[in-house]
C-alpha cells in the first residue's frame, strides 16, 4: 500500500505502526510517531492499522550537545 512518510510517498506491506518501524529498521526506543496528525504513544503502535494514503511524520530523538 502507498502512504506518506515524512512528506515522501511510500510503498509498504506493514499492516500497524510497529511494522513500519520494523519494516524502516529504526529502533523503537528512539522514535516518536504522528499519524494523519495525532501524536501516538508508543503502546498504541502495534494496534494503530495503516490504510492507503495514511500520512506518517516519524522523528528519531537523539542525545547530545
Amino acid at each position: 500500500m502507498k502512504i506518506r512518510l515524512n512528506g515522501a510517498d511510500c510503498e509498504t506491506a506493514s499492516g500497524n505502526i510497529g511494522a513500519l518501524l520494523e519494516e524502516l529498521a529504526l529502533p523503537k526506543q528512539t522514535a516518536l510517531v504522528e499519524h494523519n496528525g495525532q501524536p501516538l504513544h508508543r503502546t498504541d503502535w502495534d494496534r494503530t492499522q495503516l490504510h492507503e494514503g495514511d500520512k506518517v511524520e516519524v522523528l528519531r530523538v537523539a542525545a547530545g550537545g
